[in-house]
């Protein structure tokens, strides 16, 4: 048993009030976001000098969720992210009040300020070209202050399991071959292709050994993203660091410009983008070129591709689901297509 709340009904008026060191009379929640391996939820409030709202997040209540969560250390990995990483970061992320993960990875906690009312970013609708610009501009805020630190880069709680790589190579197929059974009659043919090789690259794939740069948020994409924060007071936050690694920036960058932002955009803006990013980093410390960062980015938007495979295999199966993962996959494969990004792998070995 957790010694914490380990559900929105569990988190009462009292133990609030020690957490935040002011009276709280009573408080209520009310769920939010569209998370799908944990459960957000925002609690209401009232007491002397209490915050009236705050956001708490906590373990999925679907099984198959929750498993894979469970499975990948997830919840132990964005708990550990708030308490060891953020601070010595410049990315805009939460600020948390309490967070905490059972022994067994299973349950967790993470109360942290309401950062509403705000924007919710939407996958499926994608974005405009100043959400695009902010998004990248918070890649660089990862990327640049940890590229290189071993203290960060080195630390025990966010090294992957061992057998992670054949672990996940191993499940791969079984993941393209759901994936394909739901979504053949609905993705373009050449995308799923891409899939399949990608699937048929599985070992390859998933057995990378690069040494790491920095941090990598691993599911940098809209829905885990907040625009016009505190009623359009700070334009832009971060969410969602249950897949938090190491390795190299352009998996981030590449799987946000494929995944994330929508096929019109970047085929409009992808090089104003990537020149962003490196100006950012530039002016963080960390000097790159084009020709530095091209063959991480061919491979780094492969990144999309497996996340929208393995996800929909893996998580609960919603409508929205549906519509999001074939949305990641669309733009995805397409921005893949564009760089021959399967050939790029191929080229690795």
């Amino acid at each position: 048993m957790a010694d914490f709340p380990v559900h929105p009904d569990e988190v009462s008026a009292e133990w609030l009030s020690g957490v935040l060191g002011l009276r709280v009379d009573s408080v209520t929640w009310q769920p939010i976001g569209t998370g799908q391996v944990g459960d957000s939820v925002r609690f209401h409030l009232e007491g002397q000098g209490c915050p009236s709202t705050l956001a708490g997040k906590f373990s999925a209540a679907d099984a198959a969720s929750r498993g894979t969560a469970v499975m990948f250390g997830l919840y132990r990995k964005e708990v550990e992210f708030y308490r060891q990483a953020a601070p010595h970061l410049a990315v805009r992320a939460p600020q948390v009040l309490f967070a905490d993960v059972s022994e067994d990875g299973g349950d967790f906690i993470l109360l942290f300020e309401d950062l509403g009312p705000a924007r919710q970013g939407d996958q499926i609708s994608g974005c405009g070209i100043g959400d695009a610009r902010a998004a990248i501009g918070q890649a660089a805020a990862v990327h640049a202050p940890s590229w290189g630190r071993a203290d960060l880069l080195e630390a025990e709680w966010i090294q992957p399991p061992p057998d992670l790589g054949p672990k996940i190579a191993e499940l791969y197929p079984q993941a393209q071959a759901i994936f394909r059974d739901r979504y053949a009659d609905t993705l373009d043919p050449a995308m799923m292709r891409v899939c399949e090789e990608l699937a048929e690259a599985a070992p390859l794939w998933f057995h990378r050994d690069d040494p790491p740069q920095c941090l990598v948020h691993g599911d940098f994409r809209l829905d885990n993203m907040l625009f016009d924060v505190r009623g359009g007071a700070e334009p832009i936050a971060v969410l969602d660091w249950q897949t938090v690694t190491i390795g190299k920036a352009m998996t981030d960058v590449g799987y946000l410009m494929g995944c994330g932002i929508g096929v019109a955009l970047w085929r409009e803006h992808e090089g104003e983008l990537l020149d962003l990013w490196l100006s950012e980093m530039a002016e963080r410390g960390v000097n790159l070129t084009r020709a530095d960062i091209m063959d991480d980015y061919r491979l780094g938007i492969l990144h999309g591709v497996s996340t929208a495979v393995f996800s929909a295999a893996f998580v609960e199966r919603t409508v929205r689901g549906d519509a999001n993962f074939l949305s990641m996959a669309r733009g995805a494969c397409s921005l893949a297509l564009a760089h021959d990004s399967i050939a790029a792998l191929k080229e690795t070995v």
